[in-house]
């Protein structure tokens, strides 16, 4: 890397470190590393990246400050694409960042930069086989003498994971906790394995052990925190969850939380939530007021497709129906372009909004209707199978209410299809599957 010193190198190292460990104060990291050398084309793309990672339209302004700022320093090869990168990503078009990280990877396979964003972009664009793909292509290249060599493990776990290998993917998690108790991440991976398999208890106990290790984490430890809320919803025991929603990963007091009060997973974590738990008929107060507002203050920002009908679920549980259209309009308009991202707003995103208001206001089989034609393309709006279940309960509660009993057969054999658990053993499934038998 080009650097005014090793001690600019260092520093660089520290936030790379801090990124892989999904630490809080990472951007403190970056901040201490700049004002070293405020020069460094890779720390100036750090900048650049850390504010895509947001997926908060109003970052975008500084990823293109900084890279104006990198743009105006010779640079190697390496850190020339990286910038191009950053410059397809924040121009609105990641499938072009993804296709320049797996070239840097082509031929620096221990750039662990590239590839971690790689693997980012990569899940919220829906496309676990490249993320498979990339880090099983690197692995020959990688050992465990090598720094980062757990977080090549942890996103090992995550990906194959989501491609339903699950004893590899639980071999490589349980082998990188086992270098780091607090690698977020990993931790992560393993209970995706076992919300999958329907191993709850194990689940429980599992993030449960590895709590004492989460300090000083970012974001990330309330997702976990919203999987073990996941655990005990299967097990119906909802005043866990509800506990763990407001003192864990809702926590408004918490300094997490209060410095990005309205970060795209923490709404979709707690929408979700709240939205699984009215469907088992559990009263939710007035917990959805605060996420509404937060929804009605991002109309527009259509960065994070996964998160407009999370939204949506807000707005139309407080009742708001002009913003619901507002929001509406403005993904129908931003579905408009011809990029990757513009098409999966018009034929997954505009369709999960339709029917999450449709739901709300008693409509079912418009629900239906509007969910159907885009059923085989929900994961294109990234997500885990874990996240995705809520837009799959949607279309499933839609139909039964509607009596379309052949809409609710048809959801029911998709999800056996993929998910391990018969329908029959997961709560928000149970009920239709009995009903659809007889």
């Amino acid at each position: 890397m080009t650097a005014a010193s090793d001690e600019a190198a260092q520093g660089f190292d520290r936030v790379i470190d801090g990124f892989l460990r999904y630490r809080f104060d990472t951007g403190a990291r970056l901040k201490a590393a700049l004002s070293l050398d405020p020069q460094a084309p890779l720390l100036q793309a750090m900048a650049g990246y850390s504010a895509m990672l947001a997926y908060d339209r109003a970052m975008v302004p500084r990823a293109e400050a900084a890279l104006a700022r990198a743009e105006a320093v010779a640079a190697n090869a390496r850190e020339r694409a990286h910038l191009e990168a950053l410059r397809a990503w924040s121009g609105g078009r990641p499938e072009a960042a993804l296709g320049v990280w797996e070239q840097i990877v082509a031929e620096h396979p221990r750039d662990i930069l590239a590839f971690r964003l790689h693997h980012f972009t990569a899940f919220w664009m829906g496309a676990p086989e490249r993320m498979l793909g990339l880090v099983e292509r690197i692995l020959p290249q990688w050992s465990a003498d090598i720094p980062g060599w757990g977080s090549v493990l942890a996103c090992r776990c995550f990906a194959n994971e989501e491609c339903g290998n699950y004893t590899v993917a639980e071999h490589a998690g349980r082998a990188a906790v086992a270098l780091d108790a607090g690698d977020l991440w990993a931790t992560h991976g393993v209970a995706h394995v076992l919300e999958m398999q329907g191993r709850r208890a194990e689940g429980i106990a599992w993030l449960d052990a590895g709590e004492p290790h989460w300090a000083g984490g970012n974001n990330l430890m309330h997702h976990l925190w919203w999987h073990r809320a996941m655990f005990h919803i299967e097990r119906a025991e909802f005043d866990a969850v509800l506990n763990l929603y407001d003192r864990r990963f809702r926590d408004h007091g918490s300094p997490v939380t209060q410095a990005m009060p309205d970060l795209y997973i923490d709404v979709q974590n707690a929408a979700s939530m709240l939205w699984r738990l009215e469907r088992q008929g559990v009263p939710v107060g007035d917990r959805w007021t605060e996420l509404a507002d937060k929804a009605e203050a991002r109309i527009g920002d259509t960065l994070s497709a996964f998160t407009q009908p999370h939204w949506m679920m807000a707005l139309a549980a407080t009742g708001r129906e002009a913003a619901a259209h507002r929001l509406l309009q403005a993904v129908e308009e931003a579905g408009r372009g011809n990029t990757a991202h513009a098409a999966i707003l018009r034929e997954a995103a505009l369709p999960a909004c339709l029917a999450a208001l449709a739901h709300r206001q008693g409509r079912f089989a418009d629900a239906v209707a509007a969910l159907r034609p885009a059923l085989g393309g929900l994961h294109r709006l990234g997500g885990s199978h874990a996240q995705q279940d809520v837009l799959e309960q949607l279309f499933l509660d839609s139909a039964m209410r509607a009596g379309l009993q052949a809409d609710a057969r048809l959801l029911l054999e998709r999800v056996a299809g993929r998910h391990p658990v018969p329908p029959e053993h997961r709560i928000g499934y149970a009920e239709a599957a009995r009903a659809v038998a007889h």
